[in-house]
């Protein structure tokens, strides 16, 4: 039997201005844009310990996950120093709504974009003594 194996893409219908929605996740998530707009990401590029890879989740329709948007997906993007990351985002006045959070797989946090969307990010990590509190 064929069956998927793996995401390749993501995409999104924006409320208002593309281009600076993408600008946007260019310059406070350093999605690096190619000129027809959209961002190529390549495992080869991640460098954490699980080797890459995609989870894929359907949640329940009353789920209260994506609060506070009102949007019906969310995007979780891997990084590669959370806590810089959120540095980078509080001095540009980015909303953060949550985290940082450990979890067995890693750690967590969650932004809203310019267009209302909760975006949660991810710095994979094994769940050992040394991360447990991290």
């Amino acid at each position: 039997m064929a069956r998927v194996t793996g995401i390749g893409g993501v995409f999104l219908k924006c409320k208002g201005d593309s281009a600076a929605l993408a600008a946007w996740y260019e310059k406070h998530l350093g999605m690096p844009l190619e000129p027809w707009g959209g961002a190529v990401l390549r495992w080869p590029d991640d460098t954490a310990e699980d080797g890459g890879l995609t989870v894929w989740h359907l949640a329940k329709r009353d789920s209260q996950w994506f609060s506070p948007s009102e949007s019906s997906f969310m995007i979780n993007y891997r990084v590669d120093n959370l806590d810089a990351l959120l540095a980078q985002l509080r001095a540009a006045e980015v909303e953060i709504v949550g985290g940082p959070e450990s979890h067995e797989n890693g750690r967590f946090a969650w932004i809203m974009d310019p267009d209302g969307n909760k975006v949660e990010l991810w710095e994979p990590m094994r769940w050992d003594e040394k991360n447990k509190g991290a």
